[in-house]
């Protein structure tokens, strides 16, 4: 039995809100109780990625987190469980906006000196021919829902790759107050979006 096993740091977390289309949106619903399993890490951090957009009325950002640490293992060929874990202060703005970033990092986004990571933690994998329907406990700041999201993964040249497609998550579901319409009456086009978009690429080491 083949066995690949990954890390990879998953922060569930640069939640702008993202205004995407209704197909991708995932439903939120209560965490998964699963037994922790302690793995070591094996992927390649500088060539994984996570990105996020976010949306609000007079436009859009995005941009990437980096992962800390994290587990996947696969099965002859197969996504068997993973835990990621992703350095919520590692936010970059793809437009280099230092104020953009510091605020996605205070109090008023994600908090990140209290909480300087977030994580996904796979409870189950469902296949369909090449898709997977990958379901896990994401936790943002001190918020823990269990998510699925549209995801596929291969091996080529040694190398596994999973790779999510886009898919959404509500951040008012995560605690992420800032001009969310969930909180605040009165804000005009003040408002950012609730929904945020998000993919990511893990791949392991050689």
């Amino acid at each position: 039995m083949k066995k690949v096993i990954l890390t990879l740091a998953v922060v569930a977390t640069i939640l702008v809100s993202c205004k995407g289309k209704e197909e991708k949106k995932v439903a939120v619903i209560e965490e998964v109780k699963v037994e922790k399993v302690v793995v070591d890490s094996n992927i390649d951090i500088a060539a994984s990625v996570l990105l996020w957009k976010g949306f609000k009325p007079t436009g859009s950002h995005n941009g990437t987190v980096k992962l800390v640490s994290g587990t996947m293992t696969v099965e002859n060929g197969d996504l068997v469980s993973g835990e990621f874990v992703i350095d919520m202060k590692s936010i970059t703005d793809a437009d280099g906006s230092a104020r953009l970033e510091g605020h996605l990092k205070n109090a008023d986004f994600f908090d990140v000196e209290k909480y300087s990571t977030s994580k996904f933690v796979i409870t189950k994998v469902e296949k369909n021919e090449a898709k997977l329907s990958v379901t896990g406990n994401l936790t943002i700041k001190d918020v823990t829902k269990s998510i699925t999201i549209p995801a596929s993964i291969s091996t080529v040249d040694g190398v596994t790759v999973f790779k999510s497609e886009t898919f959404e998550v509500n951040r008012a579901d995560f605690n992420v107050k800032y001009g969310s319409k969930s909180f605040f009456d009165n804000l005009k086009d003040k408002f950012i979006n609730d929904n945020m978009e998000f993919s990511f690429e893990v791949k392991s080491a050689k």
